[in-house]
């Protein structure tokens, strides 16, 4: 039977602390995958269901003050009033095939004195971006939108600094334009009357379950792979193979060692 107490040294110990840190690392990394890929279909599912119903007031769904509801996300809403062009905010690096863009938000004052804002759509643009009146004018006077139900972004990226941001909160636009706007904002799919110009249409997420299962797989297989290449250390230094200690030295014969740094004696 092989004999295995240099597992209890001090180096195979270390390492067989590493070899379970890693494997405990990649199971739970996995695990998060496969979360990822659980919370994925089940917003792909509120999308689907959604995206088909009829278009209810967005005073029905978005409210000053009430954050949207993850049942109500991509929920379709309509509304009628006037665009305040004034109050119009730039939406920054959103790029769409590999050509640079952004998105153009203006604010939709309703008939009660609020005003939700609107996600009108996406414009390519050069390099250095764009302003409020680089973009295309929205429909003048009264216009009835329809669109889809958007919860706040959240973060730094929120941040809104000369009528431009990097994601949309309507807390933090709402402050910067001195506005009252309900929480939330839509994501334009059509206005009536329609813009002269009209922007590229918001593109709506993909409704597939991601690279999250094959990623979990992935991180799975390294924590299997670091077991099974512990193990099988362990076996090639209990059968006296080189191992992780004896090394090429360990593996020679006495009558091979060098005596003296000399190989041969009849070499002096």
């Amino acid at each position: 039977m092989p004999n295995l107490r240099f597992l209890l040294s001090r180096r195979w110990v270390l390492f067989l602390l590493v070899v379970l840190t890693l494997a405990w690392s990649a199971w739970r990394l996995g695990e998060w995958q496969f979360d990822r890929r659980e919370d994925r279909l089940a917003r792909n599912a509120v999308i689907e269901r959604n995206e088909n119903d009829p278009p209810v007031p967005v005073t029905e769904v978005l409210a000053p003050g009430s954050p949207v509801a993850d049942e109500e996300e991509w929920k379709r809403v309509s509304a009628t009033g006037t665009y305040a062009v004034e109050d119009t905010v730039i939406v920054r690096y959103r790029t769409r095939d590999g050509a640079a863009g952004v998105d153009v938000v203006v604010p939709l004052e309703l008939s009660d004195g609020s005003s939700v804002l609107v996600d009108r759509g996406w414009l390519e643009t050069d390099n250095r971006g764009a302003t409020p009146d680089d973009v295309p004018s929205p429909p003048a006077g009264e216009v009835t939108i329809e669109g889809w139900a958007r919860g706040d972004a959240t973060g730094d990226s929120t941040a809104v600094a000369d009528q431009s941001t990097r994601a949309i909160s309507s807390e933090r636009i709402g402050e910067s334009l001195d506005r009252e706007v309900v929480t939330g904002f839509v994501e334009l799919s059509s206005e009536s009357p329609e813009a002269a110009e009209p922007l590229q249409p918001v593109e709506l997420p993909e409704q597939d379950g991601g690279p999250h299962f094959f990623y979990g797989l992935q991180w799975w297989f390294f924590g299997v792979l670091a077991l099974f290449g512990f193990g099988y250390l362990a076996y090639d230094e209990a059968r006296g193979g080189p191992g992780m200690v004896r090394g090429r030295r360990r593996s020679q014969s006495p009558e091979q060692a060098p005596v003296d740094g000399k190989h041969d004696a009849g070499q002096e």
